[in-house]
């Protein structure tokens, strides 16, 4: 049967008027899309992060001298940091055990390098004044100063005694935050583990660091001990044993005995961070 003619008429005018609206909504619809993307990215434009901090200052000194393996793996890690701008001022030769000791008169400073290759100035005298010349006659202004990696553990009694300590504490003397940080010692010393412990540890405080909020009442000490077996049990806060009758290089990493202060918790093999006073028994 055939269909009239009307009936289909209309039906073709109103499916026409029907796809007129379909389009005009697509169309707003495709709009408020548009719309919304643009207002979305304008959003994104503002938020985008400002640029990059400006990477903070670290003078890095020890007391095993400017050519010594722990300063070399330290100020290498250091100078693989797009955030850090390294400066390395150590002494000229070995002066371990020195503490806080300073040498009267005129201070001698050449350039050098370190065992790899980055430059660096070599200071006639301890550690304390390979400090006191950087901030005084070098012309170097600091955010933090890290005074490491000494070849051995400076942990109880040895840190008053520590070049690497007496470093650390004419910085914090001088009115800047700093960091001592020390190996176990070992055959081989496994440098690395400290390395890596002061890079946690700088990683956690740059902000501080950067912001001048880190302040000097107290410097930071790191001990990381050398495992003869095993592996280090972690990273733990403890204060100074004030008086220790306990063997200071009879590490072992498998101990169980509770971590109550620096000696026990090196022993025992964690990396212990401990916080001390800003002077102490050899400063003279």
């Amino acid at each position: 049967m055939r269909r009239s003619g009307v009936p289909f008429i209309s039906v073709l005018v109103l499916s026409l008027l029907g796809f007129g609206v379909a389009c005009s909504s697509d169309s707003d619809s495709s709009g408020s899309t548009t719309t919304a993307t643009s207002e979305a990215t304008t959003e994104t434009s503002s938020s985008t992060p400002e640029e990059s901090a400006e990477p903070v200052t670290v003078l890095v000194t020890n007391d095993d001298g400017v050519s010594a393996e722990g300063i070399d793996l330290l100020t290498q890690a250091l100078d693989a940091r797009d955030d850090i701008e390294l400066v390395i001022v150590a002494p000229l030769e070995n002066q371990s055990g020195s503490g806080g000791k300073t040498t009267e008169g005129e201070l001698v400073a050449s350039e050098t390098t370190t065992a790899s290759g980055l430059d660096a100035t070599a200071v006639a005298g301890f550690p304390a004044d390979s400090v006191i010349w950087a901030l005084q006659e070098g012309g170097i202004e600091p955010d933090l100063v890290i005074s490491g990696v000494n070849d051995g553990q400076n942990i109880g009694a040895l840190a008053d005694i520590s070049g690497t300590v007496g470093a650390a504490r004419q910085a914090a003397q001088l009115g800047v935050p700093a960091v001592a940080t020390s190996q176990g010692f070992g055959d081989p010393a496994d440098f690395e583990t400290a390395v890596d412990a002061t890079m946690a540890w700088l990683d956690d405080n740059i902000d501080a660091v950067r912001s001048g909020e880190l302040g000097t009442d107290t410097v930071m000490s790191i001990n990381a001990p050398t495992c003869p077996a095993g592996e280090v049990q972690g990273e733990v806060d403890a204060p100074l044993a004030v008086d220790s009758s306990v063997d200071l290089t009879a590490v072992d990493c498998a101990g169980t005995a509770e971590p109550t202060d620096d000696v026990t918790a090196f022993v025992n093999g964690w990396v212990v961070f401990t916080a001390l006073p800003p002077t102490g028994s050899t400063t003279g």
